[in-house]
C-alpha cells in the first residue's frame, strides 16, 4: 500500500514536541467530525488523549447526504468546534454557507486522494456539474488509510502540549500496524475468485469497494428517498441479470431496497445488504474494521 501511516509518525512526534500554542489551552480541544467515518478515524487516533472532546456531526439513519439540511444543534455544534475534520470531495455540500462563518481549523480527507468520476457524471439536481467526483472513497482500505493520514498531518500540530502523556508517546507502537490491519481486510480470505464478477448495487457509493475487490460495477441506481426506480431502470437491470446469470444484487444497509425485491422476484437472485458506514455507535478503527470484514463476507457468501 502507498502512503503508509507509519510514514508520517516521526514527524508528526516532532510536532508534537514544538507545540506550544493552541486553539484552545484554557479548556478541552473541541473537534467535530463530519461524518461517521470521519469520526471513526479521528477518536482512533485521540484515543486516550486529555483534553480533547470528539463529537460526530451526521449520525442519521440515511444513506445519501446530497438532500441533507442543518439543524439548529449542528449548527451549535460547528460554532462550538476549534477544528472541523470534514470527508471532502463534495460530501458535505450542505455545511458550506457554516464553514464560511467559522472560525475552526478544517482538515479535508481527501487532499492528495486518487478520486474516482461519479458514475452518471451529473448532480442529483438532474444538471450536470463540472470535475464532481464520488465522494465515498473511504470504502477502500488504501484510500482510507491516506484519511488516516490526513488527519494526522491537519490534527498533530494542533493538539495540546502532551509531553508527558502515555497516549501520544506510545501513539508510533498503536498505529504501526493500522494500515495492515485494514488492508488485511480483503485479504485475510481468498477474494480471488470475485475478480471479474459482475456487481449491480442500489446505491451509486459503492464504486471504490468493487474496484478494491475487482468487481465488474455494471450498474449501480440511485434512488431518490420516496422514489423508486424507473421502469426503463428496472428492464435494464433485468436484462443484465438474465444476461449474466448474476446471482444476487445488493443494497445500502439504511437505504430503500422497494425496487431490488421487485427485481428479485422477477428474476431469482438473491437482495444483500452492504453497509457504507453512514451512521453507527462504535468509535475508533476497530469498528471501521468490523464493518469492512462483514460487507467482505457477505460479498463471497451472495457471489460464490
Amino acid at each position: 500500500m502507498k502512503n503508509r501511516l507509519w510514514a508520517v509518525i516521526p514527524a508528526f512526534a516532532l510536532l508534537l514536541a514544538g507545540c506550544s500554542q493552541t486553539p484552545a489551552e484554557e479548556e478541552n480541544l473541541h473537534i467535530l467530525a463530519t461524518t461517521y467515518p470521519v469520526y471513526l478515524f479521528t477518536t482512533a487516533l485521540t484515543e486516550g488523549i486529555d483534553e480533547v472532546e470528539v463529537s460526530l456531526l451526521v449520525n442519521s439513519q440515511t444513506s445519501c447526504l446530497h438532500d441533507y439540511t442543518l439543524t439548529v444543534k449542528d449548527m451549535k455544534a460547528i460554532e462550538k468546534a476549534d477544528i472541523i475534520v470534514m470527508n471532502g470531495a463534495g460530501l458535505e455540500e450542505f455545511m458550506e454557507d457554516a464553514l464560511a462563518t467559522s472560525d475552526a481549523v478544517v482538515i479535508d480527507c481527501s487532499e492528495g486522494v486518487e478520486l474516482l468520476p461519479t458514475l452518471e457524471h451529473h448532480g442529483h439536481d438532474g444538471h450536470d456539474h463540472e470535475e464532481e467526483y464520488d465522494p465515498h472513497f473511504w470504502m477502500e482500505p488504501e484510500r482510507a488509510c491516506q484519511m488516516v493520514n490526513n488527519i494526522a498531518q491537519g490534527l498533530f500540530p494542533l493538539l495540546p502540549p502532551q509531553s508527558g502523556n502515555p497516549a501520544v508517546q506510545d501513539f508510533s507502537a498503536r498505529w504501526t500496524g493500522t494500515d495492515t490491519a485494514i488492508d488485511t481486510i480483503l485479504y485475510k480470505q481468498d477474494t480471488s475468485p470475485l475478480t471479474g464478477q459482475k456487481f449491480i448495487t442500489f446505491h451509486d457509493g459503492f464504486q471504490y469497494f468493487a474496484q478494491a475487490l475487482g468487481l465488474d460495477l455494471l450498474k449501480a441506481i440511485e434512488e431518490e428517498e420516496g422514489a423508486t426506480a424507473s421502469a426503463a431502470e428496472i428492464k435494464e437491470v433485468v436484462a443484465l441479470i438474465e444476461e449474466y446469470h448474476i446471482p444476487a444484487i445488493f443494497v445500502e444497509k439504511n437505504g430503500s431496497s422497494a425496487t431490488a425485491e421487485v427485481i428479485a422476484r422477477e428474476t431469482g437472485c438473491g437482495v444483500y445488504e452492504l453497509d457504507m458506514l453512514m451512521s453507527g455507535d462504535g468509535s475508533g478503527i476497530q469498528a471501521y474494521l468490523d464493518a469492512m470484514s462483514r460487507n467482505l463476507e457477505t460479498i463471497l457468501e451472495a457471489l460464490p
